[in-house]
């Protein structure tokens, strides 16, 4: 009897302890500062966002690791690298616009692939998400997840969206870091060409300033629709990417200048039109290629390539683009 009581006592100590404890932070909860405070951050988190631009030396190390499914066989590790140039296209204040071109090729004959976009925009009400397919939706932002936040749109090389998220820059153990929100992605070129049972990830996307640059590292789970047909999603691999960013400039930066110069107007326009699209109709559906992300993204890139070379003038390029965008994605909401 008396080592029931003790044992009663025992417990009914540690549920007071448990009661009277307070509940710990959690890691979105909404942010609240003063008004100064808030000012500072903003700032602060502006010229870190603005520090990714430059040239830099990129390393792409993507891993598959932990297989979720029974029978799969991870891949093989993948290391790439390259050239890149980031450039600040856009800075209203609350909305930086960074865009990467990629240089390959010899110094001396270099060529230049218009790459990915990224867009920042302080305290959103709403991003632009991938829901499945060829579709993405403009979706909510939590409106207690909004104060003091910043989004990240990801848009694929013809400007057509990739994935969003939204997150806080935070110095975490001495590191200033953007973390997102769990956000759904479709593959990757180097995913999307293998035709593999997954068919998009879902993961956290993180950005981390270093000494020398910034690294991009993101953690995928590559996931794909059950089997039974229910709809559900299933995990199928787990993935790890760290994209490394290392100042440097010798290479021929100035192939990416001159591509960007004779370009840039053509690219305002497409950004322009695929805005247009996703205001009109809450969203974009546009039907995928796995070799270049959409089905117009190849003709796309000619034409500016046909710009850069003078073979097409920009206006004329523009107006077959914004054609082209308007087909496109009519077609893919008609169905057809």
């Amino acid at each position: 009897m008396l080592k029931l009581s003790k044992t009663l006592l025992a417990s009914g100590l540690a549920a007071i302890a448990l009661t009277a404890a307070p509940a710990p932070a959690l890691a979105d909860d909404p942010i609240v500062r003063s008004d100064d405070a808030a000012k500072a951050a903003f700032e602060a988190d502006r010229e870190t966002i603005l520090s990714m631009a430059g040239d830099f030396a990129v390393t792409f190390d993507m891993q598959e690791s932990t297989a979720w499914m029974e029978g799969y066989t991870p891949i093989d590790k993948k290391v790439s690298g390259g050239y890149e140039s980031v450039r600040v296209i856009e800075d209203t204040g609350t909305k930086i616009v960074l865009q990467h071109l990629l240089v390959v090729g010899t110094t001396d004959e270099p060529y230049v692939v218009k790459h990915w976009r990224q867009d920042w925009q302080y305290e959103p009400e709403k991003i632009l998400t991938f829901s499945g397919g060829d579709t993405w939706e403009l979706t909510d932002v939590p409106e207690a997840m909004r104060a003091g936040r910043w989004s990240q749109t990801v848009y694929q090389v013809d400007d057509s969206p990739r994935y969003a998220g939204w997150g806080e820059w935070e110095v975490t153990n001495g590191v200033k870091r953007w973390r997102s929100n769990w956000t759904m992605r479709p593959l990757a070129r180097r995913d999307a060409v293998r035709d593999p049972i997954y068919d998009r990830y879902r993961g956290i996307n993180r950005h981390q300033i270093t000494p020398k640059g910034w690294i991009h590292w993101q953690d995928n789970t590559k996931m794909m629709p059950a089997e039974d047909g229910s709809g559900e999603l299933v995990p199928v691999v787990q993935e790890y990417v760290l994209n490394t960013y290392e100042r440097f400039d010798d290479y021929n930066v100035e192939a990416a200048e001159a591509y960007w110069d004779k370009t840039k107007d053509y690219w305002a326009a497409v950004r322009a039109k695929w805005d247009e699209v996703m205001r009109e109709n809450g969203g974009i559906i546009i039907a995928q290629n796995p070799e270049v992300g959409t089905t117009i993204a190849g003709e796309l890139l000619k034409m500016a390539d046909a710009i850069k070379t003078g073979e097409t003038p920009a206006q004329e390029a523009s107006a077959k683009a914004v054609a082209m965008i308007e087909e496109g994605t009519s077609a893919a909401m008609r169905g057809g």
